[in-house]
């Protein structure tokens, strides 16, 4: 069994924000996959099935990012899950818009989402899809990774998130090493 969070915030306030791109690509997986993300349970919304050749589990928590530990850490503790069959699918301030990175582990970046998972989980051994949503060039950085998508980004956001679910696949048919060989030279916008 793999389990495949997607962080975001819950609620229509948030629906269509930068934060939540990881939300967007969960469910980009999920319909190419046709699983329906309707259970209720591990303090979110999940579906169950099969991606590639892995029996998968899609979580979106529903604690709101900063509290996605115990969402997280429900699912991952019920299922049996190891580290890494773990995959966390988050926004990253750090890459420029339609920039994805995966990697096999690693800090929370700053990014709170993270940083409250991997204190829950007590480890950070676990595969991430960074997806790129831009720094604000001043300002503020809150107020940046809450707002909708600029229009031009809008445009471009079903092919990022075509090619981050490619990435989601690929790490769960090929492995992570072939994913990142494939996706963290890749950019929207090259």
């Amino acid at each position: 069994m793999k389990l495949l969070v997607g962080l975001g915030n819950p609620g229509d306030k948030y629906a269509a924000t930068r934060h939540n791109i990881g939300f967007l690509v969960a469910e980009q997986v999920a319909q190419r996959q046709q699983i329906a993300l309707k259970k209720k349970g591990y303090q979110g919304s999940y579906g169950v099935g099969r991606i590639a050749t892995c029996e998968t589990t899609i979580l979106l928590p529903q604690t709101y990012m900063n509290c996605s530990g115990s969402s997280v850490n429900a699912a991952y503790r019920s299922l049996g899950i190891e580290p890494g069959d773990l995959i966390i699918i988050h926004d990253d301030l750090d890459l420029p818009f339609g920039r994805l990175r995966i990697k096999a582990e690693g800090g929370h970046g700053g990014h709170n989402g993270l940083r409250d998972i991997i204190a829950v989980l007590g480890c950070k051994n676990f595969i991430r899809l960074r997806v790129g949503i831009g720094r604000p060039e001043r300002g503020d950085v809150t107020g940046h990774v809450l707002s909708r998508f600029a229009t031009n980004e809008k445009q471009l956001l079903p092919q990022l998130l075509d090619t981050a679910a490619d990435a989601v696949e690929k790490i769960l048919l090929n492995g992570v090493t072939e994913a990142m060989n494939c996706f963290n030279n890749y950019s929207l916008l090259d």
